[in-house]
């Protein structure tokens, strides 16, 4: 559907389990000299001013990034994102938020790709211009150029469709993010039919779905028929803030998907996921979940505070 923006959204407690779990995942691939492909299937504008009309309306920001802002005592996976999204926003003040590919384009290196897809008319140009604005401030400072060349390529496109004819990648490593809005219900079936094809061409990537928890079956349906996919392995993490609204509206939870996760996300977020809770949540039916499939041991946990 063409009526979501993320900017409304933008620097909630979901994006900041999501752009944290991206973070470690894209470290990871970085380890190796090889490189690898970043895929964002839903790419959004890659850049939020936290005081424009559609931020400051319902500013969900507060929610999120906003108690991490002033924190000391942060684990280090946790302080390596705020340290990004603070090099965004020199004067110390928080204006700007950085989405998914903004993340991916300051954690890879020189010699990785990323592609990006957005179907959204105006949402797709501001990427395109985003990514121009970082290109340009490269090239002042010496720095590799992004936009012309290779590196990044910007589709208005389906990513959902899109994403076919790029697996698998040409060095065979990568990570596939995939962040639909899912106000369209089939966008859950979409999920599930995309990654089911994605294993077949590219059955040894990594592939990261954020999705919302919401009292709806297909959202409790989804997680569960991710595990049952042909991956190697799998893990699943919930962080819930606070207890649904009375009226069912608001995201009080969402959840990160990983098909073939690097052995270090799950002891990470052991660590991680306690403190996030302490951090973001507002009532006692703050908590997290996180479960993995063989060859990792399963593991839940909850914590409220």
């Amino acid at each position: 559907m063409l009526s979501y923006r993320h900017a409304f959204h933008a620097g909630n407690h979901a994006d900041v389990l999501k752009h944290v779990v991206t973070m470690q995942l894209l470290q990871y691939l970085g380890q190796k000299d090889t490189p690898y492909m970043y895929i964002d299937t839903h790419s959004g504008a890659g850049l939020y001013a936290l005081d424009s009309a559609y931020a400051a309306k319902n500013a969900e920001f507060e929610s999120g990034i906003s108690r991490l802002w002033e924190r000391k005592d942060m684990p280090a996976p946790l302080a390596e994102y705020v340290k990004l999204v603070k090099q965004l926003n020199p004067s110390g003040k928080m204006r700007y938020y950085p989405g998914s590919p903004y993340v991916a384009d300051k954690t890879m290196r020189e010699q990785d790709r990323l592609r990006l897809f957005e179907l959204h008319p105006s949402d797709s140009k501001i990427l395109a211009d985003n990514f121009r604005k970082l290109d340009a401030h490269a090239a002042e400072q010496g720095v590799r150029q992004t936009v012309r060349g290779t590196r990044v390529m910007i589709q208005r496109a389906d990513g959902f469709a899109g994403l076919r004819a790029l697996l698998p990648p040409p060095s065979r490593r990568g990570l596939v993010l995939i962040d639909p809005p899912y106000e369209d219900k089939g966008d859950y079936r979409r999920v599930k039919d995309t990654l089911t094809d994605a294993l077949v061409r590219f059955a040894t990537g990594t592939y990261a779905v954020w999705y919302p928890v919401l009292n709806r079956m297909e959202s409790r349906q989804l997680p569960e028929q991710l595990k049952r996919l042909p991956s190697s392995s799998w893990l699943n993490v919930t962080l819930s803030v606070c207890a649904p609204s009375p009226d069912g509206f608001g995201l009080h939870s969402s959840g990160m998907f990983v098909l073939n996760p690097p052995w270090t996300l799950e002891p990470m977020l052991k660590e991680l996921m306690p403190y996030l809770v302490s951090a973001l949540g507002t009532d006692a039916a703050a908590g997290f979940t996180l479960e993995s499939g063989a060859p990792l041991a399963k593991f839940t946990g909850t914590r409220r505070v």
